[in-house]
């Protein structure tokens, strides 16, 4: 199973496995705090795509399909769904204010479905 945190929420027994999935370390956050397993960067959005959406008003779906693109030609995702096979549940971490629409959301998808979809 994974899951879709906020980083900055209090760490949980339940959140097994815990991956921070931000190519920049969130801002006024402790690493202790944080209580993180793994920081893997590699499968953050490219900078030029963070800065779009985050900073110039890229929509949405415009997002979702170039961070889709990018994420399917990355062997990072590859490397980190191997790591994250032997738990039982992982708890991929941003820092996005928007729960609903942010990358953590579409590398969670990606990870279950390594067709794409």
């Amino acid at each position: 199973m994974i899951e879709v945190k906020r980083v900055y929420d209090a760490a949980g027994p339940d959140d097994g496995f815990r991956v921070l999935v931000d190519r920049l370390w969130p801002r006024g956050l402790s690493k202790e705090r944080a209580r993180i397993d793994l920081w893997d960067k590699d499968v953050a959005p490219s900078p030029q795509l963070r800065t779009a959406f985050h900073h110039d008003g890229m929509p949405w779906d415009d997002f979702a399909a170039a961070y889709r693109k990018e994420l399917a030609a990355n062997p990072a995702v590859a490397a980190l769904r191997a790591v994250i096979a032997s738990h039982d549940v992982v708890t991929l971490l941003h820092a996005v204010r928007d729960e609903a629409h942010n990358h953590a959301v579409l590398l969670r998808n990606a990870l279950q479905d390594p067709a794409g979809s």
